[in-house]
């Protein structure tokens, strides 16, 4: 089955060897996104609430880009370095996301690329 790579100027270009993301069929797999201001290239530093808006506003940009939109994100996966945030997480991620909700992992990790505080990828179906 042919693969579609998606890229869009309104998320932060890739830091390695990836993609932003991958189109295979009717399923779209979001690579990891950290608090990268898309503009600037620079790591969002401020709050913990500013993170996790720039990495849902990055996956945004992404999942527009490949012609969908947050209700067909079926799994979400979050990283991040300190689950004492994680009712930050569930609030602001129901601004977000309506439901019925993704299945989601959150995950406490000891660290992430250029020392972000939170990371999250996606995959979604699109219609």
């Amino acid at each position: 089955m042919p693969r579609t790579i998606i890229s869009t100027p309104d998320a932060p270009a890739a830091v390695g060897t990836y993609s932003q993301a991958v189109k295979v069929g009717s399923t779209v797999y979001v690579s990891g996104q950290i608090p990268l201001d898309p503009r600037s290239g620079q790591l969002v530093t401020d709050s913990m609430d500013a993170q996790i808006r720039r990495v849902f506003d990055n996956l945004k940009a992404i999942i527009v880009a490949s012609g969908g939109t947050f209700a067909n994100v079926t799994k979400l996966n979050v990283f991040l370095t300190d689950l004492s945030h994680f009712a930050l997480l569930n609030q602001i991620m129901a601004e977000y996301f309506q439901q019925p909700y993704p299945a989601r992992a959150a995950i406490q990790v000891a660290g992430l690329p250029k020392g972000a505080a939170v990371e999250m990828d996606c995959v979604l179906e699109l219609e």
